[in-house]
């Protein structure tokens, strides 16, 4: 499927851990309206949304990176801002990590082709603060406090809960992690990536762990489940993809909900593919969002996080199948029909902290290869 980047960047980590942080530093406004909007710290700051608008339109474009298309609805999410406000989205690297945004940050400062936002797991939003320019959106208070920073430096923006995606015409429907070792799965199952550098793959280790008495500190016996999924035969070492799942190679795969769920349209007519969370292993996560403070649009990049967190845009992440980060206070607004297609969650939720996900990375750093082969 689809790789947001490595386990030390990309990783999801959501939960108690609140951080607040310094606002970064940033350079003089300058007399011009896109000028200004530079040190912006929220729309009012430029004089209402109307400003901000006519500033990012003299602009004329916005540069993002590492937004895949079928991730969470960005290829419709792009194409909605630019009919909006008639600004071209430049999509970089679609399919690049969270280091990599970074990495492009820094070696394209002072170039027009430098990347404008940047859409982060919190590991690499902690470890960057530095490039972000704090800026909070219109709908900021409906943000969890939890899941931003207290100065606006970054934010929660969607998230999800692993899954287990599966071709219900090939295999039965699993109703807990262990249900994946029967040999109805022989050669079956397939995670999203390397968990020692993807991140979808650590969270399915981190869902495995809980189905299996593991807990959010103790992710060993997630490792030991894929040890035993090996030796059972049913562990497919192939990264799925749109392509393996429509093949039937890959016919069971372990990936976000709102990945997997996105194949169950996609696929519609072709393959029966179901998405179930398991109800004893919810571990869910959000990524982050964070303007460049070196932005060569500034201005497009406060109006895209306003588009992003306005109902407009909550709404088209929901239709993805993730769920926006305003869902529980948008109320009627919110698109009922996408909401109901949601996977299903019922009970305990998991959400690692920062501390608990760097101990669970330096587990797999030891056990993963040698668990595996």
């Amino acid at each position: 499927m689809l790789k947001r980047g490595n386990v030390t960047t990309k990783l999801i980590g959501v939960g108690a851990l609140v951080l607040a942080i310094a606002a970064c530093g940033a350079p003089p406004a300058k007399e011009t309206p896109a000028g200004a909007a530079g040190t912006a710290k929220s729309a009012s700051e430029l004089g209402g949304m109307d400003k901000l608008v006519e500033a990012a339109k003299a602009e004329g474009k916005l540069n993002v990176i590492a937004l895949p298309p079928d991730w969470a609805n960005y290829g419709e999410i792009i194409k909605a801002f630019e009919a909006k406000y008639g600004i071209k989205v430049d999509s970089a690297q679609p399919d690049a990590s969270s280091q990599e945004e970074i990495n492009a940050a820094k070696q394209l400062k002072g170039n027009d082709r430098a990347p404008d936002v940047f859409d982060l797991g919190l590991n690499v939003a902690l470890a960057n603060k530095d490039l972000f320019a704090p800026y909070k959106v219109s709908t900021w208070d409906d943000i969890a406090a939890e899941l931003k920073d207290a100065d606006g430096a970054y934010y929660g923006d969607y998230g999800g809960f692993m899954s287990i995606g599966y071709d219900a015409a090939k295999v039965p429907a699993p109703t807990s992690v262990k249900d994946l070792l029967k040999p109805e799965y022989k050669g079956k199952v397939a995670l999203n990536g390397d968990p020692t550098q993807a991140g979808a793959a650590f969270s399915g280790v981190v869902m495995a762990a809980l189905g299996n008495g593991g807990s959010a500190d103790d992710i060993a016996p997630g490792v030991e489940f894929f040890k035993q999924l090996k030796a059972a035969g049913n562990f497919q070492p192939v990264d799925p993809s749109p392509a393996t799942i429509e093949s039937g190679q890959t016919p069971v795969v372990i990936d976000w909900d709102y990945t997997n769920a996105a194949q169950t349209d996609k696929l519609k007519g072709k393959l029966d593919w179901k998405v179930v969370v398991p109800a004893e292993a919810q571990i869910g996560g959000y990524y982050n969002q964070a303007i460049s403070k070196d932005a060569p649009h500034p201005a497009a990049a406060r109006l895209w996080q306003e588009f992003l967190y306005s109902d407009e845009g909550q709404n088209l992440y929901l239709k993805g199948m993730s769920r926006p980060v305003r869902l529980d206070k948008m109320g009627d607004k919110a698109d009922k029909a996408a909401k109901e297609k949601l996977p299903k969650t019922d009970g305990k939720q998991v959400f690692q902290t920062q501390a608990q996900a760097d101990k669970a990375k330096a587990v797999l750093t030891a056990t993963w290869a040698q668990a595996i082969g």
